[in-house]
């Protein structure tokens, strides 16, 4: 486990005499967000970049633990178990959409378990490759050589059940070719592997592997988004490669356990909402291809049941289940 607290050390006098957005004396306590993947990932850059902010507005320490395993389904489990009123999580179009359509038995439920606060950024995927492994330059190179090589190319996906591995299982329908899934537990894990060269090829959102593809380590094969990202100007998205089926992007929200009072989701959706806006938090989330967003609560949670909805017919199509 992982703890990285700002601000900690903010003593109660000086929490209680500034408490905006109608913090009780009772919220004083560090808000806790979980984080259902390791460091490295993009599910973990996100709180990451506003928890300077957003503690500063809540008038409160932020806390932010990596909880990995099972496709997020760990972290999820602990939030949706939490009564203390200060634990939110970090939900994923994963943990949120994929894993409730891709288990069978998954130990929370997705829509009953928890309140939405906020989608905070949408999260266009990209497919990368190790090129000093696959000789390829472009989308059409790619598929040819996968072609070329069935069942002899491998990719890597943060893990069994997230949006990683619904793209790839929906890239090697559309495609037509035959490859093996490596699932692990995260996208650091899973990128440090594509960079070592032991994987090939890595289905996962931008903002993890975007600075190995600046470096030239990895190179971008296509992007999921309905415009070529200002971060990577030279990648085409899927439409541009002719898969417009591939082109959807993922998200990435904050949730509360069901039974958190709903003044404080209220504050907390509402400071959220003001960190996105913040110069330096944008700045931070624009680098890293993602697109702040901050809607309202009641539109997060109807969001969160329809991705359900909609991924069960993805998996089904994609022929996706896992005991």
């Amino acid at each position: 486990m992982q703890r990285r607290t700002w601000f900690a050390s903010l003593s109660a006098a000086v929490l209680a005499a500034s408490l905006p957005l109608g913090a009780t004396a009772q919220e004083s306590g560090a808000l806790r967000i979980v984080v259902p993947f390791p460091p490295g990932g993009a599910t973990d850059m996100v709180p990451r970049n506003m928890q300077d902010v957003l503690s500063r507005l809540l008038g409160q320490p932020v806390v932010i633990e990596n909880k990995a395993g099972a496709g997020g389904s760990i972290g999820m489990t602990e939030v949706a178990r939490a009564t203390d009123g200060l634990t939110f999580g970090v939900a994923t179009l994963s943990t949120h959409g994929v894993n409730p359509a891709v288990y069978k038995k998954l130990p929370y439920d997705a829509v009953k378990d928890f309140v939405g606060v906020t989608e905070v950024v949408k999260a266009p995927g990209v497919i990368v490759i190790n090129p000093s492994i696959i000789p390829v330059k472009n989308f059409a190179e790619l598929v040819a050589y996968l072609k070329a090589h069935p069942g002899k190319v491998s990719y890597a996906t943060p893990g069994n059940g997230t949006i990683g591995h619904m793209w790839g299982a929906q890239f090697i329908k559309s495609t037509g070719v035959d490859m093996v899934h490596i699932p692990y537990r995260g996208a650091g894990p899973a990128v440090n592997d594509v960079l070592g060269g032991q994987v090939p090829v890595y289905f996962d959102q931008v903002a993890s592997s975007l600075p190995h593809v600046k470096a030239g380590k990895l190179r971008a094969i296509a992007v999921s988004w309905n415009e070529r990202l200002a971060v990577l100007p030279d990648v085409p998205t899927y439409k541009e490669a002719g898969h417009p089926e591939l082109n959807d992007p993922s998200w990435f929200g904050l949730v509360a356990p069901k039974s958190t009072p709903a003044e404080t989701v209220a504050r907390v959706q509402k400071a959220v909402a003001e960190a996105l806006k913040d110069p330096a938090v944008k700045q931070r989330m624009d680098a890293q291809g993602l697109f702040v967003s901050g809607t309202s609560s009641a539109d997060f949670t109807k969001q969160i049941a329809s991705e359900v909805a909609k991924m069960k017919g993805v998996a089904a199509a994609a022929g996706i289940s896992i005991d």
